[in-house]
């Protein structure tokens, strides 16, 4: 069971949870944490080893010395000897003047290392070194330096899989495992799921001044059976999202929950939006910034299709010319009936259009699932004018072609006879 002295630790750090395998890694923290042992905390990516090193500086005789976190794996490698142990001055190109190293720096205090498996084979015998005898040499010196240093690393590799690969030192392994520390994944950790995204979730929504999201039963047995392969930091981001995007009464059912599930899930291939690639990751912004990008594009084609379709019923004569331009936007219509446009009263060549158009009416417009996006269909206060980007996009286009009509047609994607046109609807004369 719990004594206070762990849940004031817990507090004090920030660390949500009461599963038994996290209460255990915290008290081994606890006990290593007045020693001088050198630690090796594993555990996946983003189940929080970095506050397990926290916790033991700060509940050591070294609190009041220098803590710094070192992530191997983004450190060049032709640089991270010069980062951790310092250099001379003329010692490689661009060392205009000595420097100190982390391991300097830290003297008298603790230095994290994480991602130690990325850690190149040279510079772990330097480390072996260190941790040793406390001893290491700056890059471009002979002269040995000293240093009081507690190592505490990280890692969320095998280990031994690295040493039988030759891609790390098995006598550094031994040297650093003196104490390991095991932090599960969150899948391990049972019902600290829920009170975690509770807390993400009420945290923003105080910090953003809105209703906090509350979830159906069915939809708390969902979050508990997901596995999590980005543990904390992917939990945290869902819940962010779903902060951001829920409206109404923000109470989510299983199957809304389903839906960012199913949303946040990694995908083989990149998203093509406009020529960008927009890959999954963990970080919420890029996603957030695609799902608008998604929800807005499927408006616009959508509002596209129903002025296209009211063109051609009502007989137009620019319906030809605006087919011709935007034969791309039926691509995703299902080869149905053609009658229903080919028989309205159009003239015969945009009748020759049409043949080539497999066009369904109850298609133009589908009926969408996500009740976020309904509302933004149906609200007439966000509806975008397309004339007015047409017309803003027309001047653009010619401004950058200093008004050659030829070649702001190009950039357009149009033809001159249709951009002359347009010209005219718009009353553009004078701007050319």
């Amino acid at each position: 069971m719990e004594n206070s002295h762990l849940a004031s630790i817990k507090a004090r750090f920030g660390i949500i949870g009461n599963s038994p395998l996290l209460i255990h890694a915290i008290s081994i923290a606890e006990q290593v944490a007045p020693t001088d042992m050198t630690v090796l905390i594993t555990g996946e990516s983003g189940s929080g080893k970095e506050s397990f090193s926290k916790i033991i500086h700060s509940l050591s005789k070294r609190k009041h010395g220098q803590f710094i976190a070192v992530n191997c794996g983004a450190i060049p490698e032709g640089t991270i000897d010069s980062e951790l142990f310092g250099h001379e001055k003329g010692s490689f190109t661009g060392a205009i003047e000595a420097r100190k190293g982390y391991f300097e720096v830290t003297d008298g205090g603790t230095i994290f290392l994480d991602e130690i498996a990325e850690m190149p084979l040279g510079t772990q015998a330097r480390l072996l070194r260190v941790l040793e005898n406390g001893e290491f040499l700056r890059v471009g010196s002979s002269k040995v330096q000293r240093t009081n240093t507690r190592v505490v690393a990280a890692t969320n590799l095998n280990l031994q899989n690295a040493i039988e690969k030759g891609k790390f030192r098995e006598d550094l392994f031994y040297r650093l495992s003196t104490v390991p520390i095991y932090v599960p994944p969150l899948r391990e950790r049972g019902g600290d799921i829920e009170l975690l995204f509770r807390k993400f979730t009420t945290d923003f929504s105080e910090s953003h001044r809105v209703k906090p999201i509350s979830l159906t039963n069915e939809a708390k047995n969902l979050l508990q059976k997901q596995r999590f392969p980005g543990n904390i930091r992917q939990l945290k981001n869902l819940a962010e999202q779903i902060s951001v995007l829920e409206i109404g009464d923000r109470i989510v059912d299983e199957e809304r929950l389903q839906y960012y599930l199913d949303f946040n899930e990694p995908k083989l291939n990149s998203t093509v939006v406009k020529g960008e690639y927009f890959q999954n990751s963990e970080g919420i912004n890029e996603r957030e910034i695609l799902y608008k990008i998604l929800f807005d594009l499927k408006k616009d084609v959508t509002e596209l299709k129903k002025i296209l379709l009211k063109l051609i019923e009502s007989g137009n004569s620019n319906a030809y010319d605006i087919l011709s331009e935007n034969m791309s936007i039926f691509e995703d219509i299902k080869e149905n009936e053609e009658d229903h446009i080919r028989n309205k009263a159009l003239p015969t060549h945009q009748n020759d259009v049409t043949t080539n158009l497999n066009i369904h009416s109850d298609n133009l417009i589908s009926e969408s699932e996500d009740a976020q996006f309904e509302e933004i269909i149906t609200n007439p206060d966000v509806t975008l004018s397309l004339e007015k980007q047409e017309k803003e996009i027309i001047i653009r286009a010619l401004k950058k072609n200093k008004n050659k009509r030829k070649y702001a047609a190009k950039d357009l994607g149009i033809s001159e006879r249709t951009l002359y046109r347009k010209i005219k609807q718009y009353d553009l004369e004078d701007n050319v």
